[in-house]
C-alpha cells in the first residue's frame, strides 16, 4: 500500500514552484505592459492571490524583476561561454550563438521582451548595474568570435566588428516583436534562414 502512496510534494518544494509561477505571471505582465504599467496589484491577481500575499516572495516589484532578469542574463552568459569555450572556429561559434539566440527566444519569450523593450529604463535603476554587465560580457564572446574570424580570412576584415556585432544583435533579439514558434517556422528554422541572410547575403549571384 505504501508502495502505491504518492509522496507528498515538500512545504520548500511547493514554496519554489509557487515562486516560479508568480516569476512567469509577472514576466508575462511586465513584457506585454512595460515595467512602469504593471503594478504588484496587477501580479497578484493575474496569480489570484491578494497582494499582500505576494510579499510573502518577493520584498517588492524591483526584486520581481531582478530575480527574472538576474536569471535570464546569467543564463545565457553561461551558455555563451561554453559556446566560445567549445571552439570549432569562429564560423561554428559564431553559428552556434545564433542558433541558440533564437532557441533563447522560443524558450523565454517574456524574459527576452522584458529586456527588449526596459534596457533604456534599467540603464538608470540602480541596483540593476548588472544588466549592463552581463550585457558587456555577452557582447565582447560575439565580438571576440567575430574578430576572430576577421583576422582568419573567414569574416569580411573591412567591418566594423562593434558596429556588426550591433546589427546582428539587434536582428536576431528583436524578432521576439514578431516571432511567434508554432507558426511556420520554428526557432531551429528561423535561425537557419537568418545564417543564410549573414552568410550569403540578400543578393543572387
Amino acid at each position: 500500500m505504501a508502495a502505491n502512496r504518492k509522496t507528498a510534494q515538500a512545504p520548500s518544494e511547493q514554496g519554489s514552484d509557487r515562486r516560479e509561477q508568480l516569476l512567469a505571471i509577472a514576466g508575462h505582465l511586465i513584457a506585454s505592459r512595460g515595467y512602469s504599467a504593471t503594478t504588484v496589484r496587477d501580479i497578484a491577481d493575474e496569480a489570484g492571490i491578494l497582494s499582500g500575499s505576494l510579499y510573502h516572495h518577493f520584498s517588492s516589484k524591483d526584486a520581481i524583476l531582478e530575480e527574472i532578469l538576474r536569471s535570464f542574463m546569467g543564463g545565457l552568459r553561461q551558455r555563451s561561454e561554453e559556446i566560445a569555450a567549445a571552439g570549432g572556429g569562429p564560423l561554428q561559434v559564431f553559428d552556434e550563438l545564433v542558433r541558440t539566440a533564437f532557441l533563447t527566444i522560443e524558450a523565454q519569450p517574456d524574459a527576452v521582451g522584458l529586456y527588449q523593450n526596459e534596457a533604456s529604463f534599467l540603464a538608470k535603476l540602480p541596483g540593476f548595474e548588472f544588466v549592463a554587465e552581463e550585457g558587456a560580457r555577452i557582447e565582447k564572446i560575439w565580438q571576440d568570435v567575430i574578430q576572430e574570424g576577421q583576422r582568419e580570412g573567414v569574416f569580411r576584415a573591412d567591418l566594423d566588428s562593434a558596429m556588426t556585432y550591433r546589427f546582428i544583435r539587434d536582428g536576431v533579439w528583436s524578432t521576439v516583436r514578431w516571432f511567434r514558434p508554432g507558426g511556420r517556422h520554428s526557432a531551429e528554422s528561423a535561425g537557419r534562414n537568418f545564417l543564410k541572410l549573414i552568410h550569403s547575403g540578400l543578393l543572387q549571384d
